[in-house]
């Protein structure tokens, strides 16, 4: 992105997004021994990314691994330059949709270009250092942004402008690059489940609870139903209150969604912690999963937009609640 002549950010059109800091990319490629393949799967702002697209970037790295190997080469790691607004669930979707052996990591910008105090190169850098360490092989896929280094499942952004906007807020950070430009992983992670999937079809709607969420939005995808001759939703995600817990109010409007077959999944809307079947008044995570929502499933510490992404990609591979939720409850 750069400012244009009203202050406003906008896309910077035009080949490559380093064309004009390429003299500076080069002497860090030369510097520590890079050879960089490049290549514009597409140019969107991040709040136009949708899961197609996502899809598509994943098919696009899978075919440019799959060249190199044809010709008897090798990579040692892929870096994905995105927006931020989305870049924690384009990182979630790749993480869960290519297999872990080799190093995917995501980084944008805080600031653009043509600011004073940009971030864009020292991340773009940071990132191939990672990409390209020996350390980030099987991990999976990474973010890495103001020097740190997350993991895909655990980060989001937590400001809507600061340079230290991404945070692993339950698990903390991977690692961090110092300096000199070292990388060090202070810890491992568990690598994602991976499943093989040949495109994206299926509806997820996430909802975020609030105090006095009511029926409203459930009797309008029924009407919506009625309307379209279908329902109109494939899976719901509800970033529930607390440990995941909804108002008695709704839980008629889920038990309808789940005599339909839709898999119904529980996320929290608390930055920290993870739904789990707690309170047991109607409503509460105890009772829906004992007694009034049988068949709800929790996220697992999702949050709602990698819940919703998770429960797309296994839409693709099964309808079977039980192999859903049995998913589900892996890392």
């Amino acid at each position: 992105m750069k400012k244009n002549h009203d202050g406003g950010l906008d896309i910077k059109k035009g080949g490559s997004a380093l064309g004009s800091v390429a003299a500076v990319v080069e002497a860090f490629t030369e510097a520590n021994q890079v050879e960089l393949i490049q290549e514009q799967i597409f140019e969107l702002s991040s709040p136009q990314i949708a899961e197609e697209h996502m899809f598509k970037l994943r098919q696009g790295i899978i075919k440019k691994l799959n060249e190199v190997v044809e010709k008897k080469d090798s990579i040692d790691g892929v870096v994905v330059t995105h927006g931020t607004d989305t870049l924690e669930e384009t990182a979630y979707f790749l993480d869960i949709t290519i297999p872990n052996s080799i190093p995917i990591v995501l980084t944008g910008a805080m600031c653009s270009l043509n600011e004073i105090g940009s971030d864009a190169l020292k991340n773009y850098q940071c990132a191939i250092k990672v990409a390209m360490s020996d350390e980030a092989k099987g991990i999976g896929t990474m973010v890495v942004m103001n020097e740190e280094i997350h993991a895909a499942r655990s980060v989001t952004k937590t400001h809507t402008t600061n340079l230290a906007a991404f945070q692993s807020p339950d698990n903390g950070r991977l690692g961090s690059l110092t300096a000199d430009g070292n990388v060090i992983f202070n810890r491992r992670t568990l690598s994602a489940p991976y499943y093989d999937i040949n495109g994206i079809s299926k509806k997820v709607m996430l909802v975020k609870a609030f105090a006095g969420i009511d029926s409203l939005i459930f009797d309008a995808l029924e009407a919506l139903e009625n309307k379209q001759g279908k329902f109109p939703i494939d899976g719901l995600v509800i970033e529930a209150l607390g440990a995941g817990n909804l108002p008695a109010g709704v839980v008629a409007s889920l038990q309808r969604l789940e005599e339909r077959g839709i898999p119904i999944v529980l996320a929290s809307r608390c930055l920290c912690g993870m739904a789990q079947p707690v309170y047991a008044y109607s409503g509460g995570g105890k009772s829906l999963k004992n007694s009034e929502v049988k068949s709800v499933i929790f996220s697992n510490g999702l949050n709602g937009q990698k819940a919703r992404l998770k429960l797309t990609v296994l839409l693709e591979i099964t309808n079977d609640l039980d192999v859903i939720e049995a998913e589900f409850a892996k890392y």
